[in-house]
């Protein structure tokens, strides 16, 4: 789990500086606190994670944050259809959460079938 945890952490120190961007540079409030809130909260369940209480809570953790993830991908689309994100900017973040997603998404598999 900790590269899927190392890797949450860098997502969400990506997303960090790009909510700065979209607040400094674009002044645009709203979306970016949603996009700061669900891009960082990936990483907050994988840290719960690590000290859940049962296997149970332990997988429920791992499938907030791929929930989590899904809505990150959300809000990064949404923000470069109404142009507040380049398509450099969009791609990049795309493609780290679709990293996390992925690994997160084989992660929750794997943990159901065993």
């Amino acid at each position: 789990m900790s590269l899927i945890y190392d890797k949450s952490k860098q997502f969400a120190i990506h997303i960090v500086q790009l909510c700065k961007f979209l607040r400094d540079v674009k002044k645009e409030y709203v979306l970016s606190k949603q996009l700061l809130r669900s891009g960082t909260s990936i990483g907050a369940n994988l840290a719960e994670a690590k000290y859940a209480i049962s296997r149970n809570d332990f997988i429920a953790k791992q499938y907030i944050a791929l929930k989590e993830t899904s809505e990150t991908l959300y809000w990064l689309e949404l923000l470069y259809q109404t142009d507040y994100l380049t398509e450099e900017q969009y791609c990049d973040s795309i493609a780290k959460a679709d990293e996390l997603r992925k690994l997160l998404s084989a992660s929750t598999k794997s943990l159901q079938e065993s």
